[in-house]
């Protein structure tokens, strides 16, 4: 399974006991494919510094990423600006449409603009829906 991961889900899953840490945990342990793009991976990082101020662990956690097995590196050739609402959210679209990921997992509003459209498909789920199919694997 591929996922995208929106940087509102990525925080939320890093801190060991937290809620969604065994997301973290299931990418860790090579249960999923994350697919990232350099633009994401740049947010992650910049997000990372801003919420806990320690360039370190910023960082460490997007080196984990980086050299992490399951981790695929996508180049999207096309912007199809589905999200018109924050159009900085249209990286992580493009990223799963041109990945063919399962889902992109994000607790944003904004997702919701894909429901109207039937081609590029894109499944979103939010941050619980995915805990909950990681732990029936």
């Amino acid at each position: 399974m591929k996922i995208v991961l929106d940087t509102n889900c990525l925080i939320p899953i890093l801190v060991p006991g937290s809620f969604g840490h065994d997301i973290w945990q299931a990418f860790r342990q090579g249960r999923y494919t994350l697919c990232v793009s350099t633009e994401i991976l740049l947010e992650y990082e910049e997000i990372l510094m801003r919420m806990t101020d320690d360039r370190e662990f910023a960082s460490l956690v997007i080196e984990a990423i980086s050299n992490a097995p399951n981790v695929e590196r996508i180049t999207p050739a096309y912007r199809f600006n589905l999200i018109t609402a924050d159009p900085d959210d249209n990286k992580f679209v493009d990223c799963a449409i041109t990945a063919g990921a399962t889902y992109i997992v994000s607790n944003d509003r904004h997702f919701s603009e894909l429901q109207h459209y039937d081609f590029p498909k894109v499944d979103v789920r939010t941050l619980t829906e995915f805990l909950n199919i990681v732990r029936s694997m």
